[in-house]
This record gives structure tokens, sequence and C-alpha cells, in this order.
């Protein structure tokens, strides 16, 4: 079969419509997770017992289930639990949040407490809150040190949004799916969706490269 350039270029708009929703669910979900993940990477790492323990259930119980069965959980289940519509967006934004969530508060954790107990202590010495030493004393050494592996997670989570095909989200894989079956042309469209995908990611790494060499000179 010969590979028909022109199909690609008639499928290009529906394609980059669902990559613009593929980013939109990226950024919304990542925003979210990252405020989560703080939260209980500071609950797990200087929580008292019961904020640890939460912290600890939240996260193993994140982890220890893929993130197509959260999804389905938040889309089907929720409703009938809750008795709450819950349209197919906002099922994958909120499972992009809670998946992430897990994995960013394990590396904030980390992050934290690999900064020397003599930073917080020189703080604590000088009269600041726990607030602020954590703020702005061991804040800034930490947030050097999760920069890669948080560019890990945020690559793993745009790629999780191709899993969102299972609950109908319009993404890029999605429309792939949907402009294949009608023309049958695979070859072509699902190489330009793998090109889509590569190029969101190139930027993405450029941009977390970017930040990292930043953070390097400050």
């Amino acid at each position: 079969m010969d590979f028909d350039v022109s199909v690609i270029v008639n499928a290009l708009p529906a394609l980059l419509q669902g990559a613009k929703l593929t980013v939109l669910i990226t950024v919304a979900g990542l925003l979210g997770g990252t405020v989560v993940g703080l939260v209980f990477g500071l609950m797990r790492a200087y929580g008292n017992r019961l904020l640890n323990t939460l912290g600890f259930l939240y996260i193993e119980l994140v982890r220890g289930t893929p993130i197509v069965v959260q999804v389905m959980f938040i889309y089907f289940a929720l409703p009938v639990l809750a008795d709450i519509r819950v349209d197919p967006m906002t099922a994958a934004i909120t499972s992009i949040v809670v998946n992430s969530g897990a994995y960013i508060a394990e590396i904030v954790r980390g992050a934290f407490l690999s900064v020397p107990k003599g930073l917080r202590e020189a703080g604590l010495a000088l009269g600041l809150p726990s607030w602020r030493v954590l703020a702005f004393v061991i804040g800034p050494v930490a947030f050097r040190r999760m920069t890669p592996p948080l560019g890990n997670q945020f690559i793993v989570s745009l790629k999780d949004t191709s899993l969102f095909i299972v609950i109908g989200v319009g993404e890029l894989t999605r429309q792939g799916q949907e402009i294949m079956a009608a023309n049958f042309r695979a070859v072509e469209i699902w190489s330009a969706v793998a090109l889509i995908y590569l190029c969101l990611i190139g930027a993405l790494t450029f941009a977390l490269r970017t930040v990292e060499k930043r953070m390097r000179i400050l």
C-alpha cells in the first residue's frame, strides 16, 4: 500500500483539534495534580501521624490502581455512588489530577527530605516560623532537586491522556481512531498521531530542560 500524504493533510485539522484538547486536559490536570502533590507530599514529609497516614493511604491507593480504572470509576461508578453526573472532560481532568498528584507527592516528599536538616535548623534558629522556613529556605533547594522527576511525570501524564479514549473524550488518539474508522488509512493516520505526540512531548521536554538549566544557574 502506498503512503498517501494527502490523507494526513485532510485529517490534520481534526487531529490538531484533538491535540488541543490533549494539551488542555494535561495542563489543567497537572496544575491540579501539582497542588495536590505538594499538599500530600508535605503531609508525608512533615505531618503528624494522622496526616502522614492519610497521605500514605492516598498515594498507595492511586499508585496501586491503573489510571484507566480510575477514570472509569470517576466516570461510571461515582455518579452511581454520589448521584452526580460527570461529563467525560471533567472525568479526564480529575483523573489526571488524582493520578499525577500521588506521584508528585512522592517526588515532593523525597525532594524536601533530601535537603540537609541543618538548613531547617538554621532557619528556625533565626526565629523564622516553620512555614517560612519551608517556603523560603528549604523550598528553593527542594524545587531544584524535584525538577527532573517532575518533568518525567508531566510527560507520562501527557501520554496518559490517550487512555481517555475509553470514555469518549475527543483527544488526539480518539480523533485518530474516528478518522481511521472512516477512511481505513491506518498507516497514515497513526503515523500522524505519533508525530504530533512526538512534537508535543518534544516541546514539553525542551521547556523542562530550559527550566532545569535556569535552576542550576540560580
